[in-house]
Formats: C-alpha cells, sequence, structure tokens
C-alpha cells in the first residue's frame, strides 16, 4: 500500500513540476516542490530496500525443513511448572525443576523413572533386549555322627559344594496407550549350568571329593504377560503410583519328576539328570510401584504378591525307580524394595536400593495320599542393587544393575543390561 501511495505522489508532483515552471512560479515555491519530491523519492528507496529485506526472510522462513516431533512423552505438571508453553501440552511424572532445562526433561531422569516404577513412558512403543548371569555358590557340611568327650567328632564328615551359573536373554515388547497403561510381553531363554561336588565319599574318606557337571542348553523359559496403569501424577504432595498385574505361563521345562542319579564312584553325590527352566504353574503377581521427588533426589518403593496355582503332574518323585503322579503347590511369595537415585548429568543417573524375596513352603501330594512340605523349599532372599541408566542416544538406553545376594538363599551376586529402546 505504502509503495503505491508513494508512486502516485511521485508522479503528481512530476507533472505539476513543469507546470509550475511554465508559469513562471516564484523561486521559493520551486524551492519547496523540489524538496518535497526529493525527499518522497528518499522514502520511496527506504521503502524498497525494506520490502527487499523481507521477502528474503520470508523466503528463508519458508525453505527451512519443519522441526522434528519431540520423541519423549511430557511427564508430568510439576515438571512443567517452569514451561508455560509446555504445561499446556499434558500431565505425567515429575523430575524436578532445576533438572528441565527447555520443554522436555532431563533424559537420564525420564530413564530412570522408567527403572524404578516399571513404566516406560518414553514412547508409544519399546522393545528391550536384556541379559542377566547369575552366580550361586554354596557350602554345606554334613556331618554324620557323634561327639566323644565333648571335643571328638567319631563319624563321617561330607562336604557338599554346588556352583550354579545362570544366563538368561530377556526379549521384552511394550505398548503405551496415553501414557496410562501400559501392556508388555516378555520371553525369556534360559541356559544354565550347574557343578555338584561331594567330599567324604567311599567309606566316608573326608580327602576325597567328587564332583560332576550338568548343563541345560539354552531354552525357553516362563513366558509372562503384563498389565500396568499409571493412577497418579506427582504433585507436591503425591508421588507417581503405578498398579501392575503379572501373569506367567509354565511354557518352560518344569522341576518335578527330574530323577536324581548318584555318581558311580562316590556314594554321597547324586546330581539331577537336567535342569529346569521354569517353575512349572501358573503364577498371578499383582504389585504397586511408588516413586517420589525430592530435589536432587527420586526416591521409589514397590510391593508385589505372587500366587502361585496348584498343579497337576504326571510325576513328582526324584527317585528313578518310581513314578509318582501327584499334584504340586508352590509356595506364595512377596517382595519389596525401596531405593533412592540421583541424576548425575544430562545423560547419567544412578540408583542405590534393596529388596528382599520371602517364600513359604512348597507342598507336595501323592495321588491318594496327603498333603506334605518340602523341607527347605522356603526362602529368604535379600539383594542390594546398584544401578545405571545411561542416555546412549534419543531413543536407546543402557541399563547396568548388580545385585548382590544379602542372605544365604540369595546368589552370591547378579549382572543384568538392559537395552530398552523407543519408537
Amino acid at each position: 500500500m505504502y509503495r503505491s501511495v508513494s508512486l502516485r505522489a511521485v508522479a503528481c508532483l512530476s507533472a505539476l513540476l513543469p507546470a509550475a515552471i511554465l508559469q513562471a512560479a516564484p523561486d521559493p515555491e520551486l524551492v519547496a516542490l523540489k524538496q518535497e519530491l526529493l525527499e518522497l523519492k528518499q522514502r520511496y528507496e527506504v521503502q524498497q530496500k525494506a520490502l527487499a529485506v523481507l521477502e528474503q526472510r520470508v523466503r528463508q522462513v519458508e525453505e527451512q525443513p519443519a522441526s522434528p516431533p519431540p520423541k519423549r512423552l511430557a511427564k508430568s505438571p510439576a515438571d512443567l511448572k517452569g514451561n508455560p508453553a509446555v504445561a499446556a501440552g499434558g500431565s505425567g511424572s515429575s523430575y524436578g525443576q532445576s533438572l528441565v532445562s527447555d520443554s522436555q526433561p532431563a533424559q537420564s531422569v525420564s530413564n530412570l523413572y522408567d527403572e524404578a516404577s516399571g513404566f516406560f513412558g518414553g514412547g508409544k512403543f519399546s522393545v528391550e533386549t536384556g541379559i542377566t548371569y547369575s552366580r550361586y555358590d554354596t557350602r554345606q557340611l554334613i556331618l554324620n555322627g557323634f561327639l566323644a568327650l565333648d571335643s571328638i567328632f567319631l563319624g563321617s564328615i561330607n562336604l557338599d559344594r554346588i556352583k550354579a551359573d545362570t544366563w538368561t536373554l530377556d526379549l521384552t515388547g511394550r505398548y503405551n496407550f496415553n501414557n496410562r497403561w501400559q501392556f508388555d510381553l516378555n520371553v525369556p531363554v534360559v541356559y544354565r549350568e550347574s557343578t555338584y561336588q561331594s567330599g567324604g565319599g567311599n567309606s566316608g574318606a573326608a580327602n576325597i571329593t567328587t564332583e560332576d557337571t550338568v548343563k541345560e542348553d539354552p531354552t525357553i523359559g516362563d513366558v509372562n504377560f503384563g498389565i500396568a496403569y499409571k493412577f497418579l501424577d506427582e504433585s507436591a504432595n503425591t508421588p507417581d503410583a503405578v498398579v501392575t498385574l503379572r501373569v506367567k505361563a509354565p511354557t518352560g521345562k518344569d522341576p518335578f519328576g527330574i530323577k536324581l542319579v548318584r555318581v558311580a564312584d562316590n556314594s554321597n553325590l547324586a546330581v539331577p539328570e537336567s535342569l529346569p527352566t521354569g517353575n512349572g504353574v501358573w503364577s498371578i503377581t499383582p504389585g504397586i510401584s511408588l516413586v517420589k521427588t525430592f530435589d536432587p533426589a527420586v526416591l521409589f518403593g514397590s510391593l508385589s504378591y505372587t500366587y502361585n496355582m496348584e498343579e497337576s503332574f504326571d510325576d513328582i518323585s526324584s527317585n528313578p525307580a518310581v513314578k509318582t503322579p501327584g499334584k504340586v503347590r508352590i509356595g506364595d511369595s512377596f517382595q519389596i524394595g525401596a531405593g533412592i537415585a540421583f541424576a548425575l548429568n544430562e545423560k547419567m543417573s544412578m540408583s542405590f536400593s534393596v529388596s528382599d524375596l520371602v517364600q513359604r513352603k512348597s507342598k507336595l501330594k501323592e495321588d491318594g495320599g496327603d498333603w506334605q512340605s518340602v523341607v527347605s523349599s522356603d526362602a529368604n532372599a535379600g539383594y542390594f542393587n546398584i544401578g545405571m541408566t545411561i542416555a546412549a542416544t534419543d531413543n536407546l538406553t543402557i541399563v547396568p544393575n548388580l545385585s548382590i545376594g544379602m542372605t544365604d538363599d540369595a546368589p552370591d551376586f547378579q549382572f543384568s543390561l538392559k537395552l530398552p529402546y523407543y519408537f
């Protein structure tokens, strides 16, 4: 508009100027007209330059590629307090304002929340590959005799030892719906190797030790399916809260009916023909997990209970000479855990936690008989866990974890490495 007005003004003055000269206008009037014409021309040139700059800027903006959408879902109201632009987007978990440098929370804290709550809200789909190594080494001294004069032992002394190594490859797929519901399927592949040692064989000679090793080739374990619902978002007074329900199917090799075979040169040592990769029964595990930020720390805890269903088997005896059909009732268990975590920087966080699993005694019932408790089938396995999350890329996270056994029933140590990938 300004351009057209300026052109019209210049044209009018150009038409009037010759007429004014022919009429022999006074010199002052002619000078004023020339000055006005000069000013209009200067304004017109300035507007032309401004218009060219504006057109160039518009072309640059149009040629810029559209910025990709964020790969991580917005987490929560408390996380969005300092970001009005993000606050209009939705709700989820709070990660602490001091860790938020832009519209998204620090990725290390997002990963930390995923691991602590078991609710992977970083994408609609995610897959996870994990490998776990477990080492169990136990020794048991067996005395068969009596003390004479309260100081001299008369009889045989047997020293038994079991060294067990277990490798588990876990393949897990997850689907997140509306950042509220999560569905996942886990398929484990298990490899086991156990070495059995016994001393004191051959008429009780304590200096003779016999050893035998049993291996189980990689086999699918118990496949399990889980559902999680996030029913509470973190606020100033409440934590993030997620309830879960997991069902495990007896797809692995069950431990019932596996026969014990004595080693020929040592009557004290008996080893199983094969090793199980599952527990043989259906189980249901409800649980709850809580996560709360106390900047700069994140506290988390979990509680779950596992109910094992009663199951019938064609053979429940370990005696190679007999086949005994019957029923099995594996003892129920509950697990509790709590810990604290810190975000070290934008890409890395570290956590420390303890967990304890308590299992009741299992029972066996032969067909036509009564229920009998299995000796030493109850357990109390306590762990101290050291974990870390490393954000390798926007989509890939590396999660190493070391668990150290604190009770006799727990493995000596367990190391796992998980690689969740978000789509």
